[in-house]
């Protein structure tokens, strides 16, 4: 355990640095050393809810669900003792139109594969009054390796300002955006989930997904009146040592310099059964590119606008997503290092969705997904140099248990789905896009899942 606690100790520098909130430092503790089993209650367990209170389709959130996150997980009213954990497994088949020449990954064939995605262990919940947490360990069948996932440990309270209801609290998590209560920024928007074996993108922007297990982040946030929320975090990289301790594949990764900040606002105007969210977040930092010193650092900039809409019935729900990223990339290391063309880029992402969904239990999702940006050969790798890709994805999903589960086992949640990618673009084109007769329309994706959680 010495390393875990070599781990607490880094993480309260980086807390009452970045931050001052050194009351996260006893929450850290409190979630990752042993307690008493009636400490972490799952949520659903915790609540006495069915999924359908916070999830419109999981893990789409609701009103009441965004708030129970922002106040620390912690809403009580029920009863049961069991331990607090959750099992999730994601079974899964992948079908490309083209097979992947050598295989879609290690130990896998070129097509029709079929793979246990993921396989999670969960623990969160109520830890005190004001305290809170969701963390996710994770096994990954595509890259054989277990380690830690999405986590979220906070401190919320409650009290007014300007005669108004506030929400105030902390947030200590792995991944920015994983705190966001919207699902327009990157941990949380939709496609909520894809295949592991299916071809990616050459490119992303720094704040989806590129730093995600690999930093420790704190922060605050506030949300007034039912309607402005702000928050300011402060993220740093871990150590190579440490990120190998916590299960993460550090091949090839561009750690942060310093402190990066990352800040959100957005403003939740409701009526009647409507929620509106209009909001901007963004990430800058310097990074150190390929862990290669000696030549300074790039300097990478994401600035995001993001909007949903929600409409919430008894029976019917509409949910309307989008999200828009500019990146700015100043590679003073990366070009004297080879590793890029140019001494500046850019780089932006198009992220639109509208979901319908029936009495909870059906779901129907389309999407479309843009990544643009300068020709840059030696960064990005591909023909042309050009990142330039885009297209989009079709979903429909059942969820059985969304109103409550079957009587041996209440808070049993499932989502079934098929799930169909379409490629305009990939890597720059849309024909022989990689330099070997392959072409974007040879990607797309047909994936069939079950997403189990109990």
């Amino acid at each position: 355990m010495a390393p875990m606690r070599s781990e607490g100790q880094w993480a309260a520098v980086v807390v009452a640095a970045v931050a001052g909130m050194g009351t996260l430092v006893g929450i850290a503790v409190a979630v990752f050393y042993p307690r008493g089993a009636d400490a972490l209650p799952l949520y659903a367990r915790q609540t006495g809810e069915p999924c359908a209170t916070c999830h419109v389709a999981f893990p789409e959130l609701t009103p009441v669900g965004r708030r129970f996150k922002l106040n620390g997980y912690t809403m009580g009213g029920g009863t049961s003792t069991l331990p607090p954990f959750a099992v999730m497994l994601q079974p899964a088949y992948t079908h490309t139109e083209a097979g992947q020449r050598g295989g879609a990954a290690p130990h896998f064939g070129p097509n029709n594969n079929l793979a246990l995605q993921q396989a999670s262990l969960f623990t969160g919940g109520r830890i005190t009054d004001h305290a809170g947490a969701f963390v996710q360990a994770t096994y990954d069948s595509t890259a054989r390796r277990f380690g830690w996932d999405n986590t979220d440990i906070r401190y919320a309270n409650t009290g007014t300002l300007f005669g108004e209801d506030l929400i105030w609290g902390a947030t200590l998590n792995n991944n920015p955006t994983v705190q966001d209560v919207w699902n327009t920024t990157p941990a949380w928007r939709f496609p909520f989930i894809s295949s592991s074996l299916a071809p990616k993108p050459a490119a992303a922007t720094l704040v989806e997904g590129t730093q995600a297990q690999k930093v420790a982040g704190a922060g605050a946030y506030a949300f007034w009146n039912d309607l402005l929320y702000v928050e300011l975090s402060g993220y740093r990289s871990l150590s190579k040592r440490t990120q190998t301790f916590f299960g993460v594949d550090t091949t090839g990764e561009s750690p942060i310099s310093g402190t990066a900040p990352y800040w959100r606002v957005a403003v939740e105007p409701g009526w009647g059964n409507n929620h509106l969210e209009v909001g901007t977040f963004g990430l800058s930092a310097d990074v150190v590119p390929s862990r290669k010193i000696g030549f300074g650092t790039d300097h990478v900039s994401d600035i995001g606008l993001d909007l949903q809409y929600q409409y919430i019935g008894e029976r019917d729900a509409v949910t309307l997503r989008g999200s828009w990223i500019h990146e700015s990339q100043t590679l003073g290391a990366s070009r004297p290092l080879g590793l890029a063309s140019n001494g500046h880029d850019l780089l932006r992402s198009t992220n639109l969705s509208a979901s319908y969904t029936y009495d909870r239990t059906w779901s129907v999702t389309g999407g479309y997904f843009a990544i643009n940006g300068s020709a840059d050969a030696q960064l990005y790798g591909t023909p042309t140099g050009s990142p330039n890709g885009d297209g989009w994805i079709a979903e429909i999903a059942y969820l059985p248990f969304s109103h409550g589960g079957p009587s041996f086992w209440p808070q049993l949640n499932g989502r079934i789905g098929i799930q169909y990618i379409i490629n305009d673009k990939f890597n720059g084109g849309r024909t022989n896009f990689d330099g070997r007769g392959r072409n974007a329309s040879d990607n797309n994706t047909l994936f069939l899942y079950a997403w189990i959680a109990f």
